[in-house]
């Protein structure tokens, strides 16, 4: 799966800095520079592993004459003790990298290892997981990819590449109309953003009911969040949207509440997306660890 490491290096390489600064004085207290020594990764618990990349890449911006084997790739399901990288190099570079390394692996296998639950729980379905916005500052672009490398898909990017009407979008849109009235608020909103931006750009629009769901299909938007809809309310939206022949021009869309215990339930309604923020922003990292396997030079 294919992953901009000049990109990634970038946030690497402030995350080094950030952590290593000026110098390591611990092992620069302790340890002898000209040391060099094989250090194994090792899981601790069974998940998806996602980032060995990124590890490698951490290991060559401090030193690059370290030397990285990979055992397994991103997107293989490991258990507990499997062994997944070997390194090899100064003593004190290895040090340096350590912690910064496994932070990323960690949180990212964390990441994937989330979605593939998610993955795992509609298959058999025509419902796809999708992540949301909420990640954390500047890491979002290898966050997205460890979601890809769980199974799941990227909603958007950010606020530049599709249109998603949300509800303060409908509140300050009522306010310049001077109207509350739902269905005027929500076709006039899709019809405005229609004739505001490029046609290859999608449009999707966020709604909290039934009726809403309606008023929404009628301009036919690309996308329909039902946001916060129990199970019964979404099958009828589908419901609706298969009796007004849109199924094949618009998606429809669940969001809110999405557990790993009920996404099946809302996969067999029939809806094509299911977002879920937990996905990003509120997942347990994997553990793993480092321990020095192999001394030289003594």
């Amino acid at each position: 799966m294919d992953v901009n490491m000049t990109r990634v290096g970038k946030v690497v390489q402030f995350a080094i800095k950030e952590d290593v600064w000026t110098r390591d004085i611990t092992s620069e207290s302790v340890l002898d520079p000209a040391q060099e020594i094989t250090a194994a990764i090792t899981a601790k618990q069974p998940g998806i592993v996602c980032g060995i990349q990124v590890v490698e890449k951490a290991f060559n911006l401090v030193d690059p004459n370290t030397r990285f084997k990979y055992m397994v790739k991103d997107g293989d399901r490991v258990e507990a003790g499997r062994e997944i990288a070997f390194i090899e190099g100064n003593v004190l570079s290895v040090m340096r990298t350590e912690r910064v390394a496994l932070n990323f692996l960690s949180y990212l296998s964390g990441v994937s290892t989330r979605t593939r639950e998610f993955v795992d729980k509609v298959r058999g379905t025509k419902a796809k997981i999708y992540d949301t916005r909420k990640t954390m500052p500047l890491h979002r672009y290898m966050q997205k990819y460890a979601v890809r490398v769980g199974g799941g898909e990227n909603h958007r990017w950010g606020l530049w590449d599709m249109v998603l009407i949300k509800d303060n979008h409908l509140r300050a849109y009522g306010i310049r109309k001077k109207t509350v009235n739902n269905e005027s608020v929500i076709r006039g909103i899709i019809k405005e953003a229609r004739e505001n931006v490029q046609r290859n750009i999608k449009i999707e629009i966020e709604v909290e009911s039934l009726n809403e769901a309606r008023y929404a299909l009628h301009e036919a938007p690309d996308i329909i969040m039902l946001d916060n809809m129990q199970p019964e309310e979404v099958r009828k939206a589908v419901k609706v949207r298969s009796e007004m022949g849109l199924e094949d021009r618009v998606k429809l869309e669940v969001s809110g509440g999405i557990t790993v215990a009920n996404v099946r339930e809302y996969a067999e309604t029939g809806i094509d997306m299911i977002s879920s923020g937990s996905l990003t922003a509120s997942i347990s990292s994997m553990d793993y660890g480092m321990e020095i396997v192999m001394r030289d030079n003594q």
